[in-house]
C-alpha cells in the first residue's frame, strides 16, 4: 500500500492545514516509508510464537493493601469554602 500526495492533500484539507508542494511531498515520502516498515513487520512469521503479556518471565511484587492514612474528611471539609452532607459544593461550570 502506498499513499499519494493527493491523499495527503485531501487529509490536510479536512484538517484545515495548508501544505506547500515541498512539505506535501516530504510527508508523503515519510508516510510511505512507515507503511513499508509496517509491511515488513507484517511479513514476519509468528506462527510458533506464544502470545505473552510481558517479554520477561518476572512477576510484579505487590505490597500488602494496608491503610496508611486515616480519614481526614471532616478536617478537610471544615476548611472548604462550601461542603454539604460530606460533599464539596462547587459553582456550576455550564449554564
Amino acid at each position: 500500500m502506498s499513499v499519494t500526495p493527493q491523499h495527503i492533500a485531501d487529509v490536510a484539507t479536512l484538517a484545515r492545514l495548508e501544505l506547500d508542494t515541498e512539505r506535501l511531498q516530504g510527508i508523503t515520502d515519510s508516510i510511505n516509508e512507515i507503511l513499508t516498515l509496517v509491511e515488513q513487520l507484517q511479513s514476519v512469521p509468528l506462527d510458533d510464537v506464544e502470545p505473552m503479556a510481558h517479554p520477561r518471565d518476572e512477576h510484579q511484587r505487590l505490597r500488602k493493601d494496608e491503610v496508611t492514612e486515616h480519614n481526614q474528611r471532616d478536617q478537610f471539609q471544615a476548611i472548604a469554602p462550601d461542603a454539604q452532607q460530606g460533599l464539596y459544593v462547587v459553582p456550576p461550570v455550564i449554564e
